[in-house]
């Protein structure tokens, strides 16, 4: 399976965004992916009193990812957006995936919300308008058990372990907003720590650059093999990075190295 991460900067024009994100689509469909993957908020990162009103599963969000499936002949895990939630003051994270013909395939609620208050570098509490997710959800894509997170779920290993166990996933997918702070630091260790742990491929797929309001977001997306090989690596810009990714590889380093086999707990 061909795999393709998609890199942007989002802003406060969602209609600029989305057309962005459509643009590198089509460089990942012309490039030969079979499942492209865009980053957390794609269509919109910018101050919170303008953000879009919150859709439906199958709002207009949905709607554009679906037909742009459709029209490229690819999977699209369409990153994350502001899904209506559970009550006026709170939306949920979620990811959506669709299949060749736009038909939607999976969606993801994300878990564990950013609150994190580091002084003099970041302050965000996501929890004061998103609702947390509650299922762990692995999905079939091109016959491929496929676990999704989103963002701040990288840093709970006890997800991934779920989904690789549990779930039976062989490929993991992070779309995140990592900021610039923390992500210098801890992004390719932490998504190079879920593969090797898990023993899985893992497609991260970042937002890049700055943001309104003051916020910088680190990049540097990534197709990382189940050794914790980086394969393919974006650099500081936006664009589509792509890898092909050999299952039989997940196979054979399960039976070599077999921890997951291997575990007590």
């Amino acid at each position: 399976m061909r795999v393709a991460v998609c890199q942007l900067n989002a802003r406060a024009d969602r209609a600029a965004n989305l057309a962005a994100a459509g643009e590198l689509l089509a460089q990942a469909a012309d490039a030969g992916a079979d499942l492209a993957v865009l980053p957390e908020y794609v269509d919109y990162l910018g101050p919170a009193a303008d953000a879009p009103t919150p859709e439906p599963l199958d709002g207009e969000f949905a709607a554009f990812f679906a037909e742009a499936a459709r029209r490229l002949g690819i999977w699209v895990h369409a990153g994350s957006f502001h899904e209506v939630g559970p009550d006026p003051r709170r939306t949920y994270n979620t990811s959506l995936v669709f299949d060749r013909t736009g038909t939607r395939r999976a969606h993801y609620r994300k878990i564990h919300l950013y609150d994190v208050e580091i002084p003099g570098r970041v302050s965000y509490r996501e929890s004061d308008g998103v609702a947390a997710g509650t299922e762990p959800v692995v999905a079939e894509i091109e016959g491929v058990p496929v676990g999704l997170s989103i963002c701040y779920d990288l840093r709970f290993p006890e997800l991934y372990r779920e989904l690789a166990v549990a779930g039976g996933a062989q490929v993991l997918v992070v779309p995140a907003a990592f900021m610039l702070h923390t992500g210098r630091d801890h992004w390719e260790i932490l998504l190079r720590a879920r593969a090797i742990e898990n023993q899985c491929w893992v497609i991260a797929a970042g937002q890049i650059g700055d943001h309104d309001p003051g916020r910088t977001c680190f990049g540097r997306s990534m197709v990382i093999d189940p050794w914790g090989t980086v394969v393919a690596q974006m650099p500081d810009t936006v664009g589509v990075a792509v890898a092909d990714i050999d299952l039989d590889r997940s196979v054979t380093i399960r039976r070599e190295l077999p921890s997951l086999a291997n575990r007590r707990l």
